[in-house]
């Protein structure tokens, strides 16, 4: 048998429990796309300038180590914030002075095509001394609110690098 005494508060916690998931709220309907990375763009290995292709001639090797997204909606627009963590360590060929790891970020709708994109660098001071570096690389994007999308995200390895990284796994 239910205590009359508390059945009054019934009405008044299913209000609060409504009002605690955010019942009406914009935020709490919107789909955030999530980021995934590019199969071979994972990782980077990157040589000194030269013929030279072995472990020595390394000068640094990069990964993506990772990518989140969280957004907010306006109107008609959804503003997504994208952080990504670039990790990299010097290679025994690794240059004085600033490192710079491509990385790229595209936006791609419901068909696979690429509606937004760009290319940036992560930046490193890497040397014998300090031999790893990690980055946190934060960009902001707006998306029409009505549209399907996905965020590729990957480092950028010229061809030849590619080719290394293909064949180291094999």
């Amino acid at each position: 048998m239910i205590d009359s005494k508390f059945t009054f508060l019934a009405p008044a916690v299913l209000a609060l429990s409504l009002v605690a998931c955010g019942g009406g709220s914009d935020s709490g309907s919107i789909y955030c796309p999530t980021p995934f990375t590019v199969t071979d763009a994972g990782r980077l290995t990157h040589f000194k300038d030269g013929a030279g292709r072995d472990p020595r001639d390394i000068a640094y090797e990069a990964a993506l180590a990772g990518a989140t997204t969280s957004c907010e909606a306006r109107k008609n627009v959804i503003d997504v914030t994208l952080v990504m963590r670039v990790s990299a360590v010097a290679g025994p060929s690794v240059a004085a002075g600033q490192t710079r790891v491509p990385y790229f970020v595209r936006v791609l709708d419901g068909n696979g095509a690429v509606v937004q994109g760009q290319e940036f660098t992560a930046d490193f001071r890497l040397s014998a001394a300090n031999p790893r570096g990690s980055s946190r690389e934060e960009l902001s994007l707006s998306l029409p609110r009505n549209g399907d999308f996905r965020i590729a995200v990957g480092l950028k390895p010229t061809v030849e690098e590619l080719n290394y990284n293909r064949r180291g796994r094999q």
